[in-house]
């Protein structure tokens, strides 16, 4: 997940949804109500949100061309919009920031007969972990300088989408539906009014949905269509079953066959699978997940079908890839995508790998015309060739990446420093004496793609980054890096019921507040070094619920996947207090929440009730309040649980009693992070999925702080202090606080400046976006 334009921070937590309540349960809209605004928001609205980079490109899974703009491309980001190009991808600008109100993006299409109709779908398919969910379809008829929502806006997720190649007013769209549970608007939907109105024409049931389309490019009439039963939990994931299947369409989507289990294609249970179509029409390729899966050929329109290869390389880790597509013009050409990118010339025998700038690949749309030029997303970004794949454009272009959580340094001027989605580590300059931010301005800091960072007070170059099973202690200075985890095992591959100790893949790493030296990461058990990870102790016992049902291999079932993603139990935050050394706030994944007030020797369970929060939420983030020790703040999501609800909670009694304080958040806008400003008592920011959010009143109202900044995921805040003294006036001083947001776009803004009564609401400084 860029500090960026757009960022994604998330170690997502789930539980299975119940099917009944879960259709009850409130979900993101495009209209979602914001009530009106408490205060006045003339207060801030000079306020302006800034994106300091870096400037590298995250996950992308939709791309798309046209055959008469060799020059124009558009990409849509995994939680940061949809941007194009109209310079073969030297430059990249957004064009749905102010429009969409998903940052998530899952399918472009550009339609052939006219290029300034794009329709675009909101939801990326390829569900992880940090999946962020869409909120339906969205159509430019102006090459994407103004959109309308045009509906299916609890489609969840959205894997392609296809226009008629003579009718730009004749659509398909590939709905799967939402990642963590059942839902019915799945399926193949079809428009025949530019999306005014919609018709289901495929469906299979409320737990499988449609995630490839295919047009036969010399009989649009015929379609192919992939059905995947597919399901996310917060300890799973799950690719395959009975509703997964291949089906065929000869009428243009009126009436459909299955064609799952015609000659030639596997048996048994089947999962994900791509399909795409030759320049001879009868020919179709499709790489199936199963058993004997691999890619498979039919010269006789899917009547019959062949094995040409059966390499793991092509479908490992089916969920995340499985996407196949035929050179426009050679019917013995094929693409398959999957960690690389991969290319056949002999009919889907061999394949040779293409050297792309980035691993991880989800996308390509090649021109009809001239098969040379193509554009491919994956995790690092879209990317263009002219020359069928021999150079590639480059990424660093796009400030879309995902982040997981974000800190501010003690440097002046302060770094922000967080980890990136199938990336490094970075740390990067909040400003610079030049006019812009760039590449010299940041810098790796250890660790990994997944983890938290934390950096020394006192010393601010030595830095501390967890991923996965890591956990280092970087020198910036020196470049001295070392291993400290606390428990030196790497469990991939393995469940996480056989651990001694679970951690999740994104575990927290905080530092006191008190004593640079002492330094927290969370498992199931809270550890604690005190000699800057040269040993450790764990100072509580298992703080979740240790269920061991729901500590088992993920993936199947067909293929495993462990990766730690779905390691359940765990403790998910650690949360010191800045006003007593010995209070410190625990969160698990699973929903407890524990403190203790002696540095850990006993632990008292203060869990809000399961009246206000739900058993099995997953606890986002604890704030303890800087003001005062007994008063802390509480985010939890339960949107793996595929309920989209805000669930924010209050204590000023360390834990005892809690009182909700979600009151001017829409109920389909879930929130992942809470802080309180360390400048002044009461003044609140939040963060979630779909906006971020102001509260002057300790929680009672919350409005929105969006301005400037684009609908996309935010999953971490950091709010920090400052003290500006006037260089030329002798006692002249500014004192406030800047709100730093990491998600999908890292931003940053200073929320206000100290008043001179704490019971008036300050003027905002003005911070301008830089040219």
């Amino acid at each position: 997940m860029s500090v960026l334009r757009r960022l994604v921070l998330a170690g997502c937590v789930v539980a299975l949804a119940n099917p009944a309540v879960a259709q009850r349960r409130p979900r993101p809209s495009p209209q979602s109500p914001i009530p009106s605004p408490a205060f006045d928001t003339s207060l801030y609205n000079a306020l302006e949100w800034r994106e300091i980079g870096p400037f590298r490109g995250g996950r992308v899974t939709a791309v798309a061309g046209h055959a008469d703009q060799p020059l124009t491309y558009y990409f849509g980001g995994t939680g940061g919009g949809v941007w194009k190009t109209t310079d073969g991808g030297l430059t990249w600008a957004p064009i749905s920031d102010k429009d969409f109100r998903a940052g998530s993006i899952g399918a472009i299409e550009v339609a052939p007969s006219d290029p300034n109709v794009i329709y675009v779908g909101t939801g990326e398919s390829p569900i992880r972990g940090n999946v962020s969910p869409g909120n339906g379809v969205y159509k430019s008829t102006d090459a994407g300088k103004t959109w309308t929502h045009i509906g299916l806006g609890n489609a969840g997720q959205i894997g392609a989408i296809r226009v008629h190649p003579a009718n730009a007013d004749l659509v398909y769209v590939a709905v799967l539906g939402h990642a963590f549970g059942p839902n019915p608007e799945r399926g193949v939907f079809r428009s025949k009014d530019g999306g005014k109105t919609w018709e289901k024409v495929l469906f299979r049931s409320d737990s499988a949905g449609a995630v490839d389309l295919a047009l036969d490019p010399a009989n649009p009439r015929i379609l192919y269509a992939s059905i995947w039963q597919a399901r996310r939990g917060p300890s799973f994931m799950s690719s395959g079953g009975p509703g997964s299947g291949l089906f065929k369409s000869t009428d243009g989507g009126d009436t459909w066959k299955e064609i799952t289990r015609n000659e030639g294609l596997p048996k048994g249970t089947i999962g994900k699978i791509g399909v795409t179509v030759s320049a001879n029409h009868d020919r179709i390729w499709a790489i199936v997940e199963a058993d004997s899966g691999g890619v498979f050929r039919s010269d006789d329109g899917g009547d019959t079908w062949r094995r040409t290869n059966e390499e793991r390389n092509l479908r490992q880790r089916a969920w995340y890839y499985t996407h196949i597509h035929a050179d426009p013009k050679n019917p013995e050409t094929v693409y398959v995508l999957n960690t690389s990118l991969y290319r056949s010339v002999d009919g889907g025998r061999t394949f040779t790998q293409l050297r792309a700038p980035h691993g991880d690949h989800h996308g390509l749309w090649i021109a009809p015309n001239d098969p040379s030029r193509m554009i491919n997303s994956n995790d690092g970004g879209a990317t263009i060739s002219y020359n069928g794949g021999a150079t590639w454009t480059g990424q660093d272009n796009q400030p879309t990446a995902q982040f997981y959580h974000v800190i501010a340094t003690t440097h002046v001027p302060y770094k922000v420093c967080g980890s990136q989605q199938d990336n490094s580590t970075v740390c990067i300059a909040s400003r610079t004496d030049g006019g812009t931010i760039g590449e010299k301005d940041w810098y790796e800091v250890g660790g990994g793609e997944s983890g938290w960072i934390a950096a020394r007070a006192d010393d601010p170059d030595i830095v501390y980054a967890g991923s996965y099973s890591y956990l280092s202690r970087l020198d910036v200075r020196t470049g001295q890096e070392r291993n400290i985890f606390p428990w030196p095992d790497n469990p991939m591959g393995w469940g996480a019921g056989d651990l001694k100790y679970r951690f999740q893949w994104t575990f927290p790493v905080v530092l006191s507040p008190f004593n640079p030296n002492i330094l927290y990461a969370g498992a199931n058990v809270v550890f604690r070094t005190t000699n800057e990870g040269q040993s450790w102790e764990a100072i509580s016992g298992d703080l979740t619920r240790n269920d061991k049902s729901r500590q088992g291999p993920s993936g199947g079932p067909i293929t495993k996947d462990n990766t730690s993603v779905e390691y359940y139990n765990t403790v998910f935050v650690i949360a010191p207090s800045a006003r007593d050394s010995g209070l410190i706030w625990a969160g698990s994944d699973d929903g407890l929440v524990h403190v203790t007030r002696d540095g850990g020797k006993t632990w008292t369970n203060v869990t809000p009730p399961a009246s206000g929060l739900p058993d099995w939420s997953l606890i986002s983030s604890i704030e303890p309040s800087p003001h005062d020790a007994g008063t802390a703040y509480v985010a939890a999501t339960r949107y793996k649980l595929d309920d989209f609800r805000p669930y924010i909670f209050k204590t000023s009694d360390y834990g005892k009693t809690w009182r909700p304080i979600t009151g001017g958040i829409p109920d389909g806008q879930f929130i992942r992070v809470v802080r309180e400003d360390p400048a002044r008592r009461g003044l609140l920011y939040a963060g979630g999925e779909f906006g971020v959010y102001v509260s002057f009143d300790d929680g009672s109202h919350w409005q929105s702080l969006q301005r400037n900044l684009p609908v996309v995921p935010i999953h971490d805040l950091v709010v920090k202090s400052f003290i500006r003294r006037a260089q030329h006036t002798a006692g002249a001083s500014a004192a406030g606080s800047e709100a730093v947001a990491g998600g999908d776009r890292l931003a940053w803004a200073a929320i206000h400046q100290a008043a001179p009564s704490s019971s008036s609401i300050s003027r905002p400084l003005l911070i301008q976006r830089p040219t």
